[in-house]
């Protein structure tokens, strides 16, 4: 079992936290999330069109990298980049320099809680990364490390110590993260349930996870945070984080690492077209039908002792398993790997930071 290494860092993590943010539109979103943002730095993935100018509000310290920058950094390796997708997000991750990453959409904006006062999804995203996992013995009263919890009557203190925490996934109120079949027989629903709790999502069980509202440790987890071909040229869209949800869980289970859900809450504010959605999904519907079991049957090897060796394994099966459902499978198998090769080249002790700048920087407001 990993052991947990004491915090001595500043809760805040300030210096060591990237936000990421995918988007094809002005950033005007921000403003509501200044006070919670703007000591931290952000990175900017323009998708789409490279040539539209993307407004950020001023006294945010930001690089933003379109498409042209993608290419330009990745060469050959960029084809492993969704296009006109959010997926292009994971580019973010690859060049960022820090141990922590949140990810956010555009489309999100601070919640309240149940007395009205703004949530800082940032703060109890840092909460839950920096408190340990209980994987492999259920705590009824959930998250344990929690203030005001602690292990229940009949808890083995042999696993109390926990395992690191490597990913911390958030949930939304207002707009529900529903597939494209449930918004059309649900068009009107509104998710307006705050549930107060943190739980580890248990070894052995996979989770849908969602991209808009989460926070991961970048050391532990970063390179199996691929969120897959998707969007312009591909048959799929909408699994994006999915696809790279089951990856790190299988990872993560095999490695002695935690996953987290529930708080923090953000508001989600706009419903995407579900007739739009059907089409990205709709093999995607099928498909996941075999992809769960295939993830849920999935052995490593002992010998694959890090992400990277664990991630390029994962690759082998899926070309195996999968390929048989569809050829996307095999170029996806292929992406799987040069994503790693890619992260590896930017990730580099010699790699120079001059070779990686993007379009267009922005510098946060002295004080």
């Amino acid at each position: 079992m990993a052991s947990v290494e004491p915090s001595i860092v500043d809760p805040s993590l300030r210096d060591q936290l990237d936000i990421v943010i995918p988007t094809i539109r002005n950033l005007d979103f921000l403003e509501m999330w200044r006070p919670f943002f703007e000591n931290y730095h952000l990175i900017i993935v323009q998708d789409g069109d490279p040539s539209k100018v993307i407004n950020v509000p001023e006294g945010f310290d930001y690089e933003l990298y379109n498409r042209n920058d993608i290419n330009r950094i990745l060469g050959p390796k960029a084809s492993c980049i969704s296009f006109k997708d959010s997926a292009c997000r994971c580019f973010g991750y690859m060049v960022s320099k820090k141990k922590y990453i949140f990810t956010i959409d555009d489309d999100c904006f601070v919640a309240k809680d149940p007395t009205g006062k703004d949530i800082n999804a940032l703060e109890q995203h840092i909460k839950n990364l920096l408190t340990p996992s209980s994987p492999f013995f259920f705590n009824t009263l959930y998250d344990p490390y929690r203030e005001g919890a602690d292990f229940v009557r009949g808890y083995p203190f042999s696993l109390r110590e926990g395992v690191p925490t490597a990913v911390s996934h958030g949930l939304w109120l207002n707009i529900p993260d529903y597939d494209a079949p449930t918004q059309l027989v649900k068009p009107a629903e509104r998710n307006k349930r705050y549930v107060d709790a943190v739980m580890t999502i248990p070894k052995g069980t996979l989770f849908p996870m969602c991209g808009m509202n989460l926070g991961f440790n970048r050391d532990l987890i970063g390179p199996a945070m691929y969120f897959g071909l998707m969007g312009d040229g591909q048959p799929i869209g909408r699994y994006d984080d999915m696809w790279a949800g089951w990856c790190v869980k299988v990872i993560c289970d095999h490695l002695g690492l935690g996953v987290k859900t529930g708080l923090p809450y953000i508001w989600h504010s706009k419903a995407s077209n579900p007739f739009v959605n059907l089409k990205k999904e709709y093999k995607g519907i099928f498909w996941q039908e075999e992809i769960i079991p295939f993830f849920q049957q999935v052995v490593l090897p002992k010998e694959a002792t890090t992400v990277e060796q664990c991630y390029l394994e994962l690759s082998k099966h899926v070309k195996e398993k999968l390929s048989t459902i569809d050829p996307y499978f095999t170029k996806l198998s292929e992406a799987m790997v040069t994503w790693i090769e890619a992260w590896g080249e930017l990730n580099a002790p010699d790699s120079k930071a001059a070779d990686f700048k993007p379009s267009k920087v922005g510098t946060r407001t002295a004080k």
